[in-house]
């Protein structure tokens, strides 16, 4: 299974990728950050966020989308950035009628390193240890996406729709989403010279 998690921001959204493999083996296929100018208007910032995770979810075709759930903060235009970055990216998910599930940091902490009120450096550690990576992702919302990723893998709860979107599927939507993951697999496996 492939998952693609989102740290969603309004100036650094996080996108992470990741596989889940049997017996709960993950391995890590990508890593960034989108990013949106303040010095353009604000429909231009998301418009630009939307467009490269879309892209990304072409690219990657994931079998899940992870990502962060907005809570309540005192910087009202930040959780207002943030709401509108996770919109983003359940829309470009539904669009490509690809599971949706929301997680709490804490879920995501708890995941991580068993302690829901671990500290940001404890879960980059955790992330990069879990993932066999040689060193920390960078910047904190990058080992943020790839942290909501591996918390997916781990406790699947919190899809939206109880995750049966699949279920729904014809049996030709069925047939050309998996050779579409098939051959997308094939790929990253071509790309890490596997």
């Amino acid at each position: 299974m492939i998952i693609l998690g989102v740290d969603p921001g309004l100036t650094r959204c996080g996108v992470g990728v990741i596989e889940a493999g049997e017996h709960r083996r993950l391995s890590f296929i990508h890593v960034d950050v989108v990013r949106s100018s303040p010095d353009i208007t604000q429909d231009l910032r998301l418009l630009a966020i939307y467009n490269d995770l879309s892209e990304k979810m072409d690219r990657f075709a994931p079998d899940a989308v992870s990502i962060e759930r907005v809570f309540a903060q005192s910087n009202r235009n930040t959780v207002l950035g943030t709401a509108q970055a996770a919109g983003l990216a359940m829309l470009a998910a539904a669009q490509r009628n690809i599971p949706v599930a929301l997680h709490t940091p804490t879920e995501a902490k708890l995941a991580i390193t068993g302690n829901g009120q671990a500290q940001k450096i404890q879960v980059e550690r955790m992330v990069t240890r879990i993932l066999n990576l040689t060193k920390m992702p960078t910047p904190a919302d990058a080992a943020d996406a790839l942290a909501l990723a591996i918390c997916h893998a781990l406790r699947p709860a919190g899809a939206l729709q109880g995750g049966e979107r699949e279920q729904h599927l014809t049996a030709a939507q069925r047939q050309w989403a998996e050779a579409a993951q098939n051959s997308t697999r094939r790929r990253i496996n071509h790309d890490r010279g596997m």
